[in-house]
């Protein structure tokens, strides 16, 4: 009888972080995108972050200190190969699709980049890091699949949030930096080495003009 408890506590347990799974993952993200105008889009995000922060701090058995395990575990020599190689793909590939836009910021609002290239590691790689590394591995590890399985639902999941953008390059660059992301969190073990690279691929995104991807003033509905 213990045992037969035991089960159907765990099943209903799975069950409820499943619920809560698709909604904060898969069903807010799509909400956002296709009912959300634009100029709500960032308060939306906002509620959201706040949301999945206060979810990981209630998860149990995780603590904040944990962020900090193996925040060395990089190298400086595989830093500037990722830096370089990032650089030289966004150089070329807005030169590729939005030649107008390339540097248009280095160029025109330096003052602007500079703000950018200071806030966009802590408003937005970090707690995007928070809430699709720490909270999606650490509360819900019960439910996710096992190995490369649960690195490809996390990128597609990170992609999806990106929906409302409503842009293939946005949606492939996402999804490919959410592999990235989830390796050095994953297999590195490192939160912070997470945050870094994501921190550098947004501020090369931005600086090389990439951004136009990224404001929600552009954003044009498929429908």
């Amino acid at each position: 009888m213990s045992k037969q408890s035991d089960w159907a506590e765990r099943a209903a347990h799975h069950l409820r972080l499943r619920l809560e799974f698709g909604l904060f993952f898969i069903a807010v993200p799509v909400l956002i995108a296709v009912f959300f105008p634009p100029d709500w889009m960032f308060p939306s995000l906002l509620t959201f972050t706040a949301i999945g922060i206060l979810l990981l701090h209630l998860t149990p058995g995780f603590a904040w200190a944990e962020l900090r395990h193996n925040w060395r575990n990089w190298s400086w020599g595989e830093l500037a190969a990722f830096t370089f190689a990032m650089a030289v793909f966004c150089s070329a590939f807005v030169m590729m699709t939005r030649p107008g836009a390339a540097f248009s910021l280095l160029r025109h609002r330096p003052e602007l980049l500079a703000v950018i290239l200071l806030a966009y590691p802590v408003l937005s790689a970090l707690p995007q890091e928070l809430l699709f590394r720490s909270l999606f591995f650490r509360r819900y590890h019960a439910i996710l699949p096992n190995g490369r399985a649960a690195y490809l639902l996390n990128a597609a999941l990170f992609s999806l949030a990106h929906l409302m953008y409503w842009s293939w390059i946005v949606t492939i660059m996402t999804f490919g930096g959410g592999l990235l992301f989830t390796w050095a969190y994953r297999k590195r073990g490192s939160f912070f080495y997470a945050v870094l690279l994501h921190a550098i691929a947004g501020n090369i995104i931005f600086a090389a003009g990439l951004g136009v991807y990224f404001y929600s003033g552009n954003v044009q509905r498929p429908f």
